[in-house]
């Protein structure tokens, strides 16, 4: 039981240590998947293309991010 607890409170401890980067990664995913579908309802695209298109959000997800940290570096360094 007690191997219990301790899988909880570091499940815990690493949600408190993360939570707003968590909340970021649910919003932009959430954010992808809602606009790839609103998209693939309006042209009726093949249901490849709509697996395609979600799968390419793992890409841009991070395309995204390492370019916003990229660009943070820049500014700070120029400062």
């Amino acid at each position: 039981m007690s191997d219990d607890a301790g899988v909880v409170a570091t499940i815990r401890n690493h949600v408190d240590e993360h939570r707003d980067g968590m909340v970021v990664d649910l919003v932009f995913a959430l954010t992808w998947v809602t606009v790839v579908s609103l998209l693939f309802e309006l042209v009726q695209g093949p249901s490849w293309a709509y697996q395609l298109c979600l799968a390419a959000g793992v890409v841009a997800y991070f395309g995204f991010f390492t370019s916003l940290s990229m660009a943070k570096e820049q500014t700070s360094s120029t400062q």
